[in-house]
């Protein structure tokens, strides 16, 4: 150990998420959970197909107007 090394600095925010985590040990698996609900979803590999058919071909200018 070297005569004059500091303590590990840690920030503010680093010292709240710890004191954060350690008042609700259960926040990571509900962040899991929530992600999971928005994110994380399986997809069936026959819908995707079928969506990339029923797909419309975009025009090249897409601001164009047909009247003009």
């Amino acid at each position: 150990m070297h005569f004059f090394r500091r303590p590990d600095y840690q920030s503010e925010t680093t010292q709240f998420i710890d004191q954060l985590k350690a008042s609700k040990p259960d926040l990571e698996a509900r962040q899991r959970q929530g992600r999971e609900l928005l994110w994380d979803k399986h997809l069936v590999r026959s819908e995707q197909a079928e969506f990339k058919a029923a797909q419309v071909a975009q025009k090249p200018y897409v601001y164009l107007t047909e009247n003009t």
